[in-house]
């Protein structure tokens, strides 16, 4: 009986790891992918409505969303041979809450929130960037296949502690473990989150520089992001996402490191005017999305959320 409980659960990890497994033109990493390139954008196409209209409609201005666009397309140019040609869209939202997230296919959203809070060309440059590197690294296709493959052995682990002999060790040991392997797995996949967020970090100074940004307009991003989310925060080891400082720290040395040549040089710009007069002009003109004083009655709120929009 031990012997064919351990099979089953050999053959269900055995299946999980083997399933997909690929390696990611973007970040050159093998990783278990459960979902094809076209599955991902089927996914992001269905669900694309529905993060619009939560997050109040796109912005009513033809103007300011060519311009987002315009600078996500820029971005683009810059991603790496493998990804096929996904269903792009950048969309600014109608929304003050200072987000942003992207979906699996190429969906990428910012609300107006978060683009107010900006100064520059290139900061938003690092946002959408960023974004950009979620979807070529494919962290919402990993981050299903992890937790499914938990799932699967979980399952397997619990079947098997349930037919052992009630007096074996199995059954003495596993009614405690399971519970415990599967608080310790949510705290795995936490890890995930942030291991992608800085990987998405990376991966957008990449792109952002390719499109002759100065890449410190990243930094000043989670710099915007830090003053923010001032206050009491969750601690960091059991956040989804590394705190702000943590990140400013880590792009400093990305770009000490890897990309010096920018700093200094009149090749990679920030664009402070031409953000100010072509994009923030135009947004001050158009109406408060709806709730505005709902949400300054609840005081500052920060959720740059990443791939997976879990923090609204």
């Amino acid at each position: 009986m031990r012997r064919s409980i351990a099979i089953v659960f050999a053959l269900a990890l055995i299946s999980v790891g083997n399933i997909g497994c690929t390696t990611n033109p973007a970040t050159g990493k093998r990783s278990l992918t459960f979902l094809s390139w076209d599955q991902e954008i089927q996914m992001g196409a269905e669900a694309a409505p529905q993060f619009t209209a939560e997050f109040g409609g796109q912005v009513g201005s033809q103007v300011a969303n060519r311009y987002v666009d315009g600078i996500g397309r820029r971005l683009l140019g810059g991603i790496e041979d493998g990804v096929p040609d996904l269903e792009w869209e950048f969309t600014l939202l109608d929304s003050d809450v200072i987000n942003a997230f992207a979906l699996p296919g190429g969906k990428v959203f910012m609300s107006r929130g978060l683009a107010e809070k900006l100064d520059t060309e290139a900061q938003l440059a690092g946002v959408l960037g960023h974004e950009i590197g979620h979807v070529t690294a494919r962290h919402g296709n990993q981050r299903i296949s992890k937790q499914l493959g938990m799932n699967i052995a979980l399952g397997a682990l619990a079947i098997g502690v349930g037919v052992a002999d009630e007096d074996s060790a199995v059954r003495k040991y596993g009614q405690y473990a399971v519970p415990a392997i599967a608080v310790g797995g949510n705290v795995v996949m936490l890890k995930y989150g942030r291991d992608e967020e800085s990987e998405a970090d990376m991966l957008g100074v990449r792109y952002m520089t390719r499109a002759g940004y100065n890449p410190i307009g990243q930094v000043q991003v989670m710099e915007v992001l830090a003053a923010a989310s001032a206050g009491p925060r969750q601690i960091e080891w059991l956040s989804t996402h590394p705190a702000p400082e943590t990140r400013i720290k880590r792009l400093h040395e990305i770009i000490r490191d890897d990309y010096g040549f920018t700093q200094n040089s009149p090749d990679y710009r920030e664009y402070p005017n031409r953000y100010r007069n072509q994009f923030l002009s135009e947004l001050s003109e158009m109406p408060r999305p709806e709730g505005e004083a709902l949400l300054a009655s609840l005081g500052p709120t920060s959720s740059w959320c990443g791939h997976c929009a879990e923090e609204h």
